[in-house]
């Protein structure tokens, strides 16, 4: 069974950042489909099994930016 995650990212403001914190949330393991769009702060995402807030606030630290 698939998971949809949708998290606010802070502090992004071009398509570099978006491909950074897309780069760092593919990592986690399980994680698919990562979408994510720097002018509404938008990231989502499927993945197989859920996936803690930490962890996904983890690789988002990891590409210099906040969850919201």
């Amino acid at each position: 069974m698939a998971h949809e995650n949708s998290y606010t990212v802070t502090g992004m403001t071009c398509g570099h950042c978006a491909a950074s914190v897309t780069e760092e949330v593919e990592e986690i393991a399980g994680v698919r489909d990562v979408t994510v769009d720097h002018d509404s702060g938008s990231l989502t995402f499927a993945s197989d099994e859920p996936v803690s807030r930490e962890a996904v606030e983890a690789a988002v630290t990891e590409a210099g930016y906040q969850l919201a």
